[in-house]
Protein backbone atom coordinates (compact mmCIF):
# COMPACT_ATOMS: atom_id res chain seq x y z
CA UNK A 1 0.00 0.00 0.00
CA UNK A 2 1.25 3.49 -0.70
CA UNK A 3 2.30 5.36 2.38
CA UNK A 4 -0.24 7.94 3.51
CA UNK A 5 0.44 10.74 5.91
CA UNK A 6 -2.62 11.41 8.03
CA UNK A 7 -5.57 12.77 6.07
CA UNK A 8 -3.72 15.20 3.84
CA UNK A 9 -4.82 15.60 0.26
CA UNK A 10 -2.18 14.85 -2.37
CA UNK A 11 -0.36 17.98 -3.43
CA UNK A 12 -0.04 18.86 -7.08
CA UNK A 13 3.53 18.40 -8.10
CA UNK A 14 5.80 20.25 -10.45
CA UNK A 15 5.27 17.54 -13.01
CA UNK A 16 1.54 18.13 -13.34
CA UNK A 17 0.32 18.15 -16.89
CA UNK A 18 2.92 15.71 -18.15
CA UNK A 19 2.24 12.17 -19.31
CA UNK A 20 2.70 9.31 -16.85
CA UNK A 21 6.18 8.27 -18.14
CA UNK A 22 7.34 11.88 -18.02
CA UNK A 23 5.98 12.28 -14.50
CA UNK A 24 7.84 9.19 -13.36
CA UNK A 25 11.10 10.35 -14.91
CA UNK A 26 10.68 13.77 -13.34
CA UNK A 27 10.03 12.29 -9.91
CA UNK A 28 13.13 10.13 -10.21
CA UNK A 29 15.15 13.20 -11.17
CA UNK A 30 13.75 15.25 -8.31
CA UNK A 31 14.23 12.40 -5.83
CA UNK A 32 17.86 12.08 -6.91
CA UNK A 33 18.25 15.84 -6.56
CA UNK A 34 16.90 15.79 -3.00
CA UNK A 35 19.31 13.02 -2.02
CA UNK A 36 22.32 14.70 -3.66
CA UNK A 37 21.56 17.92 -1.83
CA UNK A 38 21.22 16.03 1.46
CA UNK A 39 24.58 14.34 0.87
CA UNK A 40 26.23 17.78 0.72
CA UNK A 41 24.58 19.49 3.70
CA UNK A 42 27.12 18.35 6.32
CA UNK A 43 30.59 17.67 4.77
CA UNK A 44 31.40 21.39 4.77
CA UNK A 45 30.99 21.26 8.57
CA UNK A 46 32.36 17.90 9.63
CA UNK A 47 35.42 18.08 7.36
CA UNK A 48 36.45 21.32 9.11
CA UNK A 49 36.11 19.68 12.51
CA UNK A 50 38.40 16.84 11.47
CA UNK A 51 41.01 19.26 10.10
CA UNK A 52 40.74 21.91 12.83
CA UNK A 53 44.28 21.43 14.14
CA UNK A 54 45.72 21.89 10.63
CA UNK A 55 43.52 24.94 10.06
CA UNK A 56 44.67 26.55 13.29
CA UNK A 57 48.29 26.01 12.35
CA UNK A 58 47.97 26.99 8.69
CA UNK A 59 45.93 30.17 9.28
CA UNK A 60 47.48 31.17 12.65
CA UNK A 61 44.01 30.80 14.14
CA UNK A 62 43.62 31.52 17.85
CA UNK A 63 41.75 29.21 20.17
CA UNK A 64 38.91 31.72 20.44
CA UNK A 65 38.61 31.90 16.65
CA UNK A 66 38.61 28.12 16.42
CA UNK A 67 35.83 28.04 19.00
CA UNK A 68 33.86 30.53 16.95
CA UNK A 69 34.38 28.39 13.85
CA UNK A 70 32.92 25.33 15.59
CA UNK A 71 29.90 27.33 16.82
CA UNK A 72 29.38 29.09 13.49
CA UNK A 73 27.14 26.40 11.90
CA UNK A 74 24.45 26.65 14.57
CA UNK A 75 24.65 30.46 14.59
CA UNK A 76 24.33 30.66 10.80
CA UNK A 77 21.50 28.13 10.71
CA UNK A 78 19.63 30.22 13.24
CA UNK A 79 20.36 33.47 11.42
CA UNK A 80 19.63 32.38 7.84
CA UNK A 81 16.90 29.74 8.20
CA UNK A 82 14.20 32.36 8.56
CA UNK A 83 15.12 33.94 5.21
CA UNK A 84 14.51 30.82 3.12
CA UNK A 85 10.67 30.89 3.32
CA UNK A 86 10.63 34.57 2.33
CA UNK A 87 12.83 33.85 -0.67
CA UNK A 88 10.70 30.81 -1.56
CA UNK A 89 7.59 32.98 -1.36
CA UNK A 90 9.05 35.27 -3.98
CA UNK A 91 11.07 32.96 -6.23
CA UNK A 92 9.89 29.39 -5.57
CA UNK A 93 11.41 26.56 -3.55
CA UNK A 94 13.25 24.96 -6.49
CA UNK A 95 15.04 28.17 -7.36
CA UNK A 96 15.93 28.85 -3.74
CA UNK A 97 17.46 25.39 -3.42
CA UNK A 98 19.42 25.88 -6.65
CA UNK A 99 20.74 29.21 -5.34
CA UNK A 100 21.56 27.60 -2.00
CA UNK A 101 23.64 24.90 -3.69
CA UNK A 102 25.38 27.53 -5.82
CA UNK A 103 26.30 29.47 -2.66
CA UNK A 104 27.58 26.28 -1.06
CA UNK A 105 29.72 25.40 -4.08
CA UNK A 106 31.10 28.97 -4.28
CA UNK A 107 32.01 28.94 -0.60
CA UNK A 108 33.65 25.54 -0.89
CA UNK A 109 35.70 26.71 -3.87
CA UNK A 110 36.83 29.90 -2.11
CA UNK A 111 37.54 28.41 1.31
CA UNK A 112 40.76 26.56 0.37
CA UNK A 113 42.04 29.82 -1.17
CA UNK A 114 41.65 31.78 2.09
CA UNK A 115 44.89 33.33 3.28
CA UNK A 116 43.75 34.36 6.74
CA UNK A 117 41.36 33.29 9.47
CA UNK A 118 38.90 36.20 8.92
CA UNK A 119 38.62 35.37 5.19
CA UNK A 120 38.11 31.70 6.00
CA UNK A 121 35.32 32.61 8.43
CA UNK A 122 33.68 34.89 5.86
CA UNK A 123 33.55 32.28 3.10
CA UNK A 124 32.43 29.71 5.66
CA UNK A 125 29.43 31.94 6.33
CA UNK A 126 28.64 31.78 2.59
CA UNK A 127 28.76 27.96 2.73
CA UNK A 128 26.62 27.83 5.84
CA UNK A 129 24.03 30.25 4.46
CA UNK A 130 23.56 27.87 1.54
CA UNK A 131 23.30 24.90 3.90
CA UNK A 132 20.75 26.74 6.07
CA UNK A 133 18.56 27.39 3.02
CA UNK A 134 18.90 23.75 2.01
CA UNK A 135 17.94 22.58 5.51
CA UNK A 136 14.71 24.57 5.33
CA UNK A 137 13.84 23.92 1.69
CA UNK A 138 14.28 20.15 1.54
CA UNK A 139 11.21 19.39 3.75
CA UNK A 140 9.17 21.74 1.53
CA UNK A 141 10.24 19.94 -1.65
CA UNK A 142 9.61 16.51 -0.14
CA UNK A 143 6.13 17.70 0.89
CA UNK A 144 5.56 19.15 -2.60
CA UNK A 145 6.76 16.32 -4.81
CA UNK A 146 6.19 13.27 -2.57
CA UNK A 147 3.13 13.92 -0.36
CA UNK A 148 2.28 10.21 -0.61
CA UNK A 149 5.81 9.16 0.43
CA UNK A 150 6.59 11.77 3.06
CA UNK A 151 7.98 9.38 5.68
CA UNK A 152 9.98 7.35 3.19
CA UNK A 153 11.63 10.36 1.53
CA UNK A 154 12.31 12.01 4.88
CA UNK A 155 13.97 8.81 6.06
CA UNK A 156 16.03 8.52 2.90
CA UNK A 157 17.32 12.06 2.88
CA UNK A 158 18.12 12.17 6.61
CA UNK A 159 20.00 8.89 6.23
CA UNK A 160 21.99 10.29 3.31
CA UNK A 161 22.60 13.50 5.27
CA UNK A 162 24.07 11.49 8.16
CA UNK A 163 26.11 9.42 5.69
CA UNK A 164 27.62 12.59 4.20
CA UNK A 165 28.53 13.86 7.67
CA UNK A 166 30.18 10.59 8.69
CA UNK A 167 31.98 10.16 5.36
CA UNK A 168 33.48 13.64 5.43
CA UNK A 169 34.63 13.22 9.02
CA UNK A 170 36.22 9.85 8.25
CA UNK A 171 38.09 10.73 5.05
CA UNK A 172 38.97 14.41 5.61
CA UNK A 173 42.36 13.73 7.17
CA UNK A 174 43.45 10.98 4.72
CA UNK A 175 42.36 13.12 1.77
CA UNK A 176 44.22 16.13 3.15
CA UNK A 177 47.34 14.01 3.65
CA UNK A 178 47.15 12.71 0.08
CA UNK A 179 46.46 16.21 -1.29
CA UNK A 180 49.36 17.83 0.55
CA UNK A 181 47.44 19.69 3.24
CA UNK A 182 44.10 20.99 4.46
CA UNK A 183 43.51 23.13 1.35
CA UNK A 184 43.43 20.13 -0.95
CA UNK A 185 41.43 18.19 1.61
CA UNK A 186 38.68 20.82 1.67
CA UNK A 187 38.67 21.41 -2.10
CA UNK A 188 37.33 17.90 -2.73
CA UNK A 189 33.91 18.77 -1.31
CA UNK A 190 33.35 21.55 -3.86
CA UNK A 191 33.52 18.99 -6.67
CA UNK A 192 31.04 16.70 -4.94
CA UNK A 193 28.67 19.57 -4.13
CA UNK A 194 28.65 20.68 -7.76
CA UNK A 195 26.86 17.44 -8.68
CA UNK A 196 24.02 18.52 -6.39
CA UNK A 197 23.25 21.38 -8.79
CA UNK A 198 22.63 19.21 -11.83
CA UNK A 199 19.20 17.66 -11.10
CA UNK A 200 17.71 21.05 -10.19
CA UNK A 201 19.02 22.66 -13.36
CA UNK A 202 17.30 19.84 -15.24
CA UNK A 203 14.08 20.20 -13.25
CA UNK A 204 13.87 23.94 -13.88
CA UNK A 205 14.51 23.49 -17.61
CA UNK A 206 11.44 21.27 -17.91
CA UNK A 207 9.08 24.19 -17.12
CA UNK A 208 5.98 22.03 -16.85
CA UNK A 209 2.55 23.67 -16.57
CA UNK A 210 1.36 24.46 -13.03
CA UNK A 211 4.75 23.99 -11.38
CA UNK A 212 3.97 23.67 -7.68
CA UNK A 213 7.50 23.89 -6.41
CA UNK A 214 8.74 26.51 -8.83
CA UNK A 215 5.77 28.66 -7.88
CA UNK A 216 6.15 30.92 -4.85
CA UNK A 217 5.45 28.95 -1.67
CA UNK A 218 6.16 31.13 1.33
CA UNK A 219 4.06 30.99 4.45
CA UNK A 220 0.43 30.15 3.89
CA UNK A 221 -1.93 33.15 4.00
CA UNK A 222 -2.49 34.19 7.60
CA UNK A 223 -0.08 31.60 9.03
CA UNK A 224 2.63 32.91 11.31
CA UNK A 225 4.22 30.00 13.17
CA UNK A 226 5.61 32.37 15.80
CA UNK A 227 2.01 33.10 16.86
CA UNK A 228 1.00 29.47 17.29
CA UNK A 229 1.58 26.99 20.10
CA UNK A 230 2.36 24.30 17.54
CA UNK A 231 5.09 26.40 15.94
CA UNK A 232 6.79 27.04 19.27
CA UNK A 233 6.38 23.45 20.44
CA UNK A 234 8.09 22.13 17.33
CA UNK A 235 10.80 24.82 17.53
CA UNK A 236 11.57 23.82 21.13
CA UNK A 237 11.66 20.15 20.16
CA UNK A 238 13.96 20.84 17.21
CA UNK A 239 16.21 23.10 19.28
CA UNK A 240 16.61 20.85 22.28
CA UNK A 241 17.21 17.71 20.23
CA UNK A 242 19.85 19.59 18.20
CA UNK A 243 21.41 20.81 21.44
CA UNK A 244 21.69 17.20 22.61
CA UNK A 245 23.26 16.16 19.31
CA UNK A 246 25.82 18.98 19.23
CA UNK A 247 26.89 18.25 22.80
CA UNK A 248 27.14 14.51 22.12
CA UNK A 249 29.29 14.99 19.02
CA UNK A 250 31.42 17.67 20.68
CA UNK A 251 31.93 16.25 24.17
CA UNK A 252 30.95 12.57 24.44
CA UNK A 253 34.42 11.35 23.43
CA UNK A 254 35.92 13.37 26.30
CA UNK A 255 33.38 11.90 28.71
CA UNK A 256 34.38 8.37 27.69
CA UNK A 257 38.06 9.32 27.88
CA UNK A 258 37.54 10.60 31.43
CA UNK A 259 35.95 7.24 32.25
CA UNK A 260 39.22 5.49 31.39
CA UNK A 261 39.04 4.77 27.67
CA UNK A 262 41.83 5.67 25.26
CA UNK A 263 41.21 8.51 22.83
CA UNK A 264 40.89 6.11 19.90
CA UNK A 265 38.38 3.89 21.71
CA UNK A 266 36.41 6.92 22.86
CA UNK A 267 36.27 8.09 19.25
CA UNK A 268 35.02 4.68 18.15
CA UNK A 269 32.24 4.84 20.74
CA UNK A 270 31.12 8.19 19.34
CA UNK A 271 31.24 6.79 15.81
CA UNK A 272 28.92 4.05 17.07
CA UNK A 273 26.42 6.75 18.03
CA UNK A 274 26.55 8.00 14.42
CA UNK A 275 26.33 4.48 12.99
CA UNK A 276 23.25 3.62 15.05
CA UNK A 277 21.63 6.85 13.92
CA UNK A 278 21.70 5.88 10.24
CA UNK A 279 19.20 2.99 10.27
CA UNK A 280 17.11 4.91 12.80
CA UNK A 281 17.02 7.89 10.43
CA UNK A 282 15.80 5.64 7.62
CA UNK A 283 13.19 3.49 9.36
CA UNK A 284 11.76 5.80 12.00
CA UNK A 285 10.23 8.46 9.69
CA UNK A 286 8.68 5.71 7.55
CA UNK A 287 7.07 4.11 10.61
CA UNK A 288 6.08 7.35 12.33
CA UNK A 289 4.73 8.79 9.08
CA UNK A 290 2.14 6.02 8.90
CA UNK A 291 0.48 7.08 12.16
CA UNK A 292 -1.60 10.10 13.09
CA UNK A 293 0.13 10.54 16.45
CA UNK A 294 3.93 10.69 16.85
CA UNK A 295 3.92 11.04 20.66
CA UNK A 296 4.79 7.38 21.36
CA UNK A 297 7.98 7.85 19.32
CA UNK A 298 8.81 11.03 21.24
CA UNK A 299 8.50 9.12 24.52
CA UNK A 300 10.58 6.19 23.26
CA UNK A 301 13.46 8.40 22.11
CA UNK A 302 13.44 10.48 25.30
CA UNK A 303 13.53 7.26 27.32
CA UNK A 304 16.62 6.07 25.45
CA UNK A 305 18.39 9.35 26.18
CA UNK A 306 17.46 9.18 29.90
CA UNK A 307 18.79 5.65 30.34
CA UNK A 308 21.93 6.45 28.33
CA UNK A 309 22.75 9.58 30.36
CA UNK A 310 22.02 7.88 33.70
CA UNK A 311 24.35 5.10 32.59
CA UNK A 312 27.09 7.66 31.92
CA UNK A 313 26.66 8.88 35.50
CA UNK A 314 26.49 5.50 37.20
CA UNK A 315 28.71 3.17 35.13
CA UNK A 316 30.45 5.18 32.39
CA UNK A 317 33.14 2.56 31.74
CA UNK A 318 31.43 -0.76 32.34
CA UNK A 319 28.36 0.02 30.25
CA UNK A 320 29.87 2.37 27.66
CA UNK A 321 28.77 0.30 24.68
CA UNK A 322 25.15 0.17 25.85
CA UNK A 323 25.07 3.89 26.65
CA UNK A 324 26.46 4.78 23.21
CA UNK A 325 23.80 2.59 21.55
CA UNK A 326 20.97 4.16 23.57
CA UNK A 327 22.18 7.71 22.93
CA UNK A 328 22.41 6.88 19.22
CA UNK A 329 18.79 5.72 19.23
CA UNK A 330 17.77 8.87 21.14
CA UNK A 331 19.30 10.90 18.30
CA UNK A 332 16.42 9.67 16.13
CA UNK A 333 14.68 12.80 17.42
CA UNK A 334 16.29 14.68 14.50
CA UNK A 335 14.57 12.81 11.64
CA UNK A 336 11.38 12.72 13.72
CA UNK A 337 11.47 16.51 14.05
CA UNK A 338 11.95 16.92 10.29
CA UNK A 339 9.09 14.51 9.63
CA UNK A 340 6.77 16.44 11.92
CA UNK A 341 7.57 19.67 10.06
CA UNK A 342 5.99 18.07 7.00
CA UNK A 343 3.16 16.34 8.85
CA UNK A 344 2.00 19.38 10.81
CA UNK A 345 1.20 21.45 7.70
CA UNK A 346 -1.50 20.87 5.09
CA UNK A 347 0.37 22.50 2.20
CA UNK A 348 3.90 23.19 0.93
CA UNK A 349 3.23 26.83 1.82
CA UNK A 350 2.57 25.93 5.44
CA UNK A 351 5.58 23.60 5.47
CA UNK A 352 7.84 26.40 4.20
CA UNK A 353 6.79 28.83 6.91
CA UNK A 354 6.94 26.21 9.64
CA UNK A 355 10.31 24.83 8.51
CA UNK A 356 11.91 28.27 8.44
CA UNK A 357 10.63 29.25 11.88
CA UNK A 358 11.37 25.92 13.54
CA UNK A 359 14.93 25.69 12.24
CA UNK A 360 15.73 29.36 12.84
CA UNK A 361 14.67 29.26 16.50
CA UNK A 362 15.82 25.68 16.99
CA UNK A 363 19.41 26.16 15.91
CA UNK A 364 19.77 29.29 18.03
CA UNK A 365 18.73 27.19 21.03
CA UNK A 366 21.16 24.46 19.99
CA UNK A 367 24.10 26.86 19.72
CA UNK A 368 24.05 27.41 23.49
CA UNK A 369 24.57 23.74 24.36
CA UNK A 370 28.21 22.92 23.55
CA UNK A 371 29.43 26.24 24.94
CA UNK A 372 27.48 25.89 28.19
CA UNK A 373 28.63 22.29 28.70
CA UNK A 374 32.23 23.45 28.30
CA UNK A 375 31.70 26.20 30.86
CA UNK A 376 30.07 23.79 33.33
CA UNK A 377 32.88 21.29 32.90
CA UNK A 378 35.55 23.92 33.48
CA UNK A 379 33.72 25.26 36.53
CA UNK A 380 33.15 21.87 38.19
CA UNK A 381 36.18 19.94 36.86
CA UNK A 382 33.99 16.95 36.12
CA UNK A 383 31.11 15.61 34.06
CA UNK A 384 28.38 15.22 36.70
CA UNK A 385 26.90 18.70 36.28
CA UNK A 386 27.14 18.74 32.44
CA UNK A 387 25.31 15.39 32.21
CA UNK A 388 22.68 16.59 34.69
CA UNK A 389 22.25 19.63 32.43
CA UNK A 390 21.57 17.32 29.48
CA UNK A 391 18.99 15.42 31.54
CA UNK A 392 17.28 18.68 32.50
CA UNK A 393 17.15 19.75 28.84
CA UNK A 394 15.21 16.58 28.07
CA UNK A 395 12.24 18.08 29.97
CA UNK A 396 11.48 20.85 27.44
CA UNK A 397 12.29 18.39 24.65
CA UNK A 398 9.67 16.02 26.07
CA UNK A 399 6.94 18.62 26.42
CA UNK A 400 7.74 20.21 23.05
CA UNK A 401 7.65 16.80 21.35
CA UNK A 402 4.38 15.76 23.01
CA UNK A 403 2.74 19.03 21.97
CA UNK A 404 4.07 18.76 18.41
CA UNK A 405 3.29 15.06 18.02
CA UNK A 406 -0.49 15.40 18.20
CA UNK A 407 -2.47 15.15 14.96
CA UNK A 408 -3.10 18.80 14.04
CA UNK A 409 -2.08 21.37 11.44
CA UNK A 410 -0.44 24.77 11.65
CA UNK A 411 -3.00 26.32 9.28
CA UNK A 412 -5.93 25.18 11.43
CA UNK A 413 -4.35 26.47 14.62
CA UNK A 414 -3.55 29.82 13.04
CA UNK A 415 -7.16 30.21 11.87
CA UNK A 416 -8.61 29.27 15.26
CA UNK A 417 -6.36 31.72 17.09
CA UNK A 418 -7.22 34.56 14.70
CA UNK A 419 -10.94 34.32 15.46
Amino acid sequence: MPETTQDQQPTRTAVAGAGEPARRRARWLIGAGILLVALNLRPAITSVGALLDQLQSGLSMSGATAGLLTTLPALCFGAFSGLAPRLARRFGADRVLLAAMAALVAGLVLRPLAGSAPVFLAVSVLCLAGIAAGNVTLPVLVRTYFPDRLGLLTGLYTTVLNLGAALASAVAVPVATAAGGWRGGLALWATIAAFGLLPWLGALRRRQPSPAATAPVGAAPGVRPSRTRLGWALAVYMGTQSLQAYVVFGWLAKIFAAAGYSSSTAGLLVSLVVAVGMPIAFFLPTLAGRTRDQRPYVLLLIGCYVVGYLGLLLAPHAGALAWALLIGVGGGAFPLALLMVGLRARTPAGTAGLSGFVQSVGYLIAAVGPLLVGVLHDATHGWLVPILFLLVMLVPQLFGGLAAGRNRYIEDEARSQSR
